[in-house]
């Protein structure tokens, strides 16, 4: 098991049959399991907006736009982007408090490993109330992952320094995560999609990766990094007979 501080990341069932996407009706279940004490959001959403607010205008941003998150394992670092116009542009990265596990893929219920994949959060996928702190559900297993009969639950991104399978943050990083996650969710944003990378995806460190179980895997992952660091465009993500497909929407 990787100990890096604490993070943890809650994922549940996404997708359809074949896009990616989000399932609402598998979600309450695993907030219902994550339930901690009743939490006033308001008092953190009243200290997080203005702050959110003034440090996404100094960089040119306007909080509630649309966002994207990247998650890396072995960097731990976690990215936010902001949609400005047709691209996004990095707003923050924060280091992982701590994930589960070792480089590659999560496979089965009680494995205790951090996803990695592609995976769209909407509303119903947030928990205020979370023991964590505060957390949102990644989606596991999603579509790719079920064709490929890999299974688990409740992995989701959340505060608290603590992982099982999950990405922890500290709570003040996922206080402003999940903030702007929610304002933009609000103000229209249907999906945020999260890409949990397992390094950044760079030719050199796959190419270190040859030879490796999951090498075959990775190369699946690298097409949307390289179109994102490309065009700052949000890839589109489909599942051909168990396989990712990218292309730019």
């Amino acid at each position: 098991m990787v100990m890096r501080g604490f993070l943890v990341v809650v994922v549940l069932a996404v997708g359809a049959a074949v896009v990616l996407w989000h399932r609402p009706g598998l979600l309450p279940s695993a907030i219902q399991r994550d339930l901690g004490q009743k939490r006033d959001i308001s008092e953190i959403r009243a200290r997080q907006i203005p702050e959110l607010t003034r440090a996404f205008a100094a960089q040119g941003l306007a909080f509630g736009n649309p966002v994207y998150l990247r998650i890396f394992k072995e960097e731990a670092e976690l990215e936010l982007w902001v949609q400005t116009g047709e691209t996004f542009q990095l707003f923050r990265t924060y280091p992982i408090c701590n994930f589960s596990g070792d480089l590659g893929p999560k496979l089965a219920e009680g494995d205790r490993q951090s996803p990695e994949g592609f995976y769209r959060v909407g509303r119903s996928a947030l928990n205020p109330n979370s023991r964590y702190h505060l957390s949102f559900n990644l989606g596991f297993p999603n579509s790719f992952d079920r064709a490929n009969d890999r299974t688990g639950s409740y992995l989701m991104v959340h505060g608290d320094c603590l992982s099982v399978g999950c990405y922890a943050m500290t709570d003040p990083a996922i206080e402003e995560i999940y903030v702007a996650l929610e304002a933009a969710l609000r103000k229209g944003q249907s999906l945020v999609d999260v890409h949990a990378f397992p390094f950044r995806m760079t030719a050199h460190r796959l190419a270190q990766a040859k030879g490796t179980k999951w090498h075959g895997f990775w190369t699946q992952l690298q097409p949307a990094y390289n179109l994102f660091e490309d065009q700052r465009r949000v890839p589109g993500i489909t599942v051909t007979a168990g396989t990712y497909r990218v292309a730019m929407n």
